[in-house]
């Protein structure tokens, strides 16, 4: 029974993207961001249950990536499409299908992470769930837009620029830390505990907008990490 605990959770990643998907359809892009972390959630939490259970297995490793090419790479991709089609009224025609390129993308990462034995203990470009995060946060920013940002990011040219920008990252050969702790030393984790203390202070701080600065100290200090760790 153990072992089918982890893909059941990995199932609540795949069935929270799946309504996710129906809130974008709806225009509730909101409810649809607020899936997306609990598909996040149980994205994390599946890998912590299969290691915990010692209960690993090449159908769990397929059916995550299975759960995560909707969860993060059709989702994602949706919302673009609906942030990019209110934004381009005066824009081409074709430019809303543009946010999908995140899509195609997200496959493409997968696809590598599945294949690529440098990627057992740390990262190999942008992880699919950090990539869906930014984007989730936009209808967020959006709703609760305290700082008048606005006008900003529902720029065609800033949403299309962003879409490029979280698409190369995704496959970007650009090593970035993982968030596992083999204990809880500062010695071996310093860089963990590093990102996450300033992660909760940017959130405290700036609620949603914080997400797509969350990111990019990720990603910078992953660059940094031996500066920093």
């Amino acid at each position: 029974m153990k072992n089918h605990i982890p893909n059941a959770v990995t199932c609540l990643n795949l069935f929270s993207g799946c309504l996710a998907i129906t809130q974008i359809f709806a225009g509730r892009l909101e409810i649809a961001a607020y899936l997306v972390g609990l598909a996040a959630a149980f994205d994390f939490a599946d890998g912590l249950l299969a290691r915990a259970l010692h209960a690993s297995s090449p159908i769990g490793k397929d059916l995550d990536s299975l759960a995560d090419m909707v969860s993060f790479g059709v989702v994602p991709g949706a919302i673009l499409f609906d942030l990019l089609t209110q934004a381009s009224a005066d824009a081409p025609a074709w430019l809303p299908y543009a946010g999908f390129i995140v899509t195609v993308f997200s496959a493409l990462r997968l696809a590598k992470f599945n294949n690529d034995t440098r990627q057992t203990t740390s990262f190999i470009g942008l992880p699919t769930p950090a990539c869906t995060l930014v984007v989730a946060s936009l209808p967020l920013i959006l709703a609760h837009d305290s700082f008048n940002i606005t006008s900003f990011i529902l720029n065609p040219w800033v949403l299309l620029g962003l879409t490029v920008l979280l698409s190369g990252l995704l496959v970007a050969e650009i090593p970035l830390f993982a968030l596992k702790f083999k204990n809880l030393r500062w010695q071996d984790n310093s860089t963990q505990f590093i990102f996450l203390l300033m992660a909760v202070a940017l959130l405290i701080g700036l609620q949603a907008t914080a997400i797509p600065l969350v990111v990019l100290l990720y990603v910078v200090m992953s660059v940094i990490r031996p500066a920093v760790g």
